[in-house]
């Protein structure tokens, strides 16, 4: 049995550690719902243990009625079980909210107060009261309020414990503190219940005090309070690229190896600093600096709940990543906990992407080269017809000069002899101005073809359907193939903005694939046909060929997919794509049947 005066001592001790440990948490500032529950508990250990001490200094002085200082310890006695089971909730959850159903909790603790407070006139509490264990008989009621008791405290230290070995790593050292903790009052409480040592109801106030002085440890030692749960434990554990996660009050809560390998805070613990109070500290400066949308993105996905992600360069590094902020919910009551930001390098696929544009515009220039090569070939086909018809005029008027330098002198001809001469001399010329205007349209559109421009033009419809004619003459007739092109009336008249050229290739593409959808048979035909449509210029291009396989379809326009095979570089339909849309502000899209044709839609508003 311990002497009366080292109880008192312990029980002192005891009582001004907690006192201290209050003060301490109070002046950590932190409004936090583990923060307050922990306070709360002191604040009953403390009130616990201050009526025991009266309790125990009246006992010296000869006070017999010593229960009556039980009625105030059984307050603390009571609401402990139900702060531990608070404690142990708040600890998983991170975050709680208080309900009315909570109040069921007291009921019991409520109930065992009344029975102890009149327990003078029913002995369901206390049958033989005694400040020694040995002495004390209890009621049946003191029975429920045991097994209550221990319930809630066993659920609430069970799950504390429960969680934090499940973690790993930086909790892990908690969790060892959180054990011993756990462990002095429960075996306390066990040989005091078990009669195995012979322990005065003081020690289990004292018990409960030495768990939450360790617990205070992992507070100073490994920030115990300030990590919000298993929730976000459960996220860090699965998270490869560097992370750092804050609360709703901007204060870090936690970051990975990674995050500290890329901004360099080896020698520096950045746990529970303020976010934007770092926006001097190198290359992490750089992450937090107040004039980039951090902040506010923050601010939105904590309001909204929803998922932002951006990417940033930070060139202190000379590294790109994507930042993506998501909001860390418990799933349990729904209840914010704070944004974990996640930083994923891109910096390779940043350059993978810049080469595969470059290539792609290699391929594109070549594809354009190849077409223009295609596009040459038939237009030195059709420049020979006006080269040779200039040829026979420039013969003729040779003949005529000829003809008209031996009439000189010659007293038989006469002055309509003359102007015959000088009447088919003219009509030569006028030939040889027509085949050479042809051939500057020829050179023009060739250009324009060759040449790319960013400039936007005016133009017609009828300027598209002129340089078509011009550049798919050779093709269409050596194919054999038939273009019949239908513009209605109105169109005539409307104008276009854009580049003119990109939308003769695009058109073109659409020809040449036409005709090589009927697979070398000639005498086919290719419908063009233009109109108006929702202040739309429609060009509809028709093939009934050999259609488009539906494997190939969904993917035409989305990717470089050819079905043309070796002859195909899959680029064509896939730009022209891109340039209706983007260039012109268009639209593109196509319907086809296999072994019925293909029909081309392109869409383009009218220019007012």
């Amino acid at each position: 049995m311990i002497s009366m005066d080292l109880e008192l001592f312990l029980l002192v001790a005891s009582f001004v550690l907690s006192i201290l440990m209050t003060i301490f948490i109070i002046r950590l500032g932190k409004k936090k719902q583990i923060i307050t529950v922990f306070l709360v508990l002191h604040g009953l250990i403390i009130l616990w243990e201050a009526a025991l001490i009266l309790q125990l200094i009246a006992s010296q002085l000869g006070y017999t009625d010593l229960i009556k200082f039980d009625y105030v310890v059984y307050i603390a006695a009571c609401l402990t079980p139900v702060a531990i089971y608070f404690l142990g909730d708040i600890f998983v959850n991170t975050k709680i909210r208080f309900q009315k159903k909570h109040l069921i909790l007291l009921v019991i603790p409520v109930l065992s107060l009344i029975m102890l407070w009149t327990n003078q006139y029913h002995h369901l509490f206390y049958k033989e009261y005694d400040t020694i264990r040995t002495g004390v008989v209890y009621g049946s009621y003191f029975t429920i309020h045991t097994v209550y008791s221990y319930f809630l405290i066993g659920v609430g230290l069970l799950r504390m414990i429960y969680h934090s070995i499940k973690s790993s790593g930086f909790f892990s050292k908690q969790s060892i503190l959180i054990f011993i903790g756990i462990l002095i009052p429960v075996i306390v409480n066990v040989l005091f219940t078990l009669k195995v040592l012979d322990l005065s109801v003081y020690a289990t106030p004292i018990s409960f005090s030495l768990g939450l002085f360790f617990f205070a440890i992992g507070i100073i030692k490994f920030k115990f309070l300030n990590v919000n749960s298993i929730a976000l434990q459960n996220v860090v554990d699965r998270i490869s690229d560097a992370f750092i996660v804050i609360n709703e009050d901007f204060e870090i809560i936690d970051y990975n190896e990674t995050f500290t390998r890329v901004f360099n805070t080896d020698n520096l613990d950045i746990r529970n600093l303020l976010l934007f109070d770092l926006d001097k500290l190198n290359g992490f400066g750089e992450f937090v600096n107040k004039n980039w949308r951090l902040r506010s993105s923050i601010q939105k996905v904590l309001e909204q709940g929803t998922i932002i992600s951006f990417e940033k360069e930070f060139k202190s590094i000379q590294k790109f990543y994507t930042v993506e902020l998501t909001v860390i919910t418990n799933k349990v009551n729904n209840i914010k906990l704070g944004v974990l930001i996640l930083l994923k390098d891109i910096t390779e696929h940043k350059k993978d992407i810049e080469q595969i544009k470059n290539n792609q515009e290699v391929l594109m220039e070549s594809d354009r080269l190849a077409s223009l090569g295609q596009l040459i070939g038939g237009i030195a086909h059709n420049l020979k017809t006006p080269i040779m018809s200039i040829s026979g005029n420039l013969q003729g008027l040779q003949d005529l000069v000829t003809e008209y330098d031996l009439s000189i002198g010659d007293p038989e001809v006469n002055n309509n002899d003359h102007k015959e001469i000088a009447k088919d001399m003219q009509e030569l010329i006028d030939k040889t101005k027509i085949h050479l205007s042809y051939m500057s349209d020829i050179i023009t559109v060739v250009k324009g073809q060759a040449v790319q421009t960013t400039e936007p033009q005016i133009f017609s419809p009828l300027d598209v359907i002129n340089r078509i004619d011009i550049l798919m003459k050779h093709n269409l007739k050596k194919a054999l193939v038939e273009l019949n092109i239908n513009i209605e009336e109105q169109c005539k008249t409307a104008y276009l903005k854009g580049d003119i050229n990109g939308l003769v290739q695009v058109i073109d593409n659409i020809i040449q694939n036409a005709i090589y959808s009927y697979n070398g048979n000639p005498n086919e035909v290719i419908d063009l046909n233009i109109y108006i449509e929702n202040s739309m210029i429609v060009f509809k291009i028709l093939d009934y060929g050999c259609g488009i396989p539906e494997k190939v379809q969904n993917k035409l326009f989305k990717e470089m997919i050819t079905t043309r095979g070796k002859n195909g570089t899959g680029l064509g339909l896939y730009m022209s794509y891109s340039m209706i849309k983007g260039n012109f502000k268009g639209d593109m899209y196509f319907e086809s049947k296999e072994n019925e044709g293909t029909t081309f839609y392109i869409k383009i508003p009218i220019n007012y």
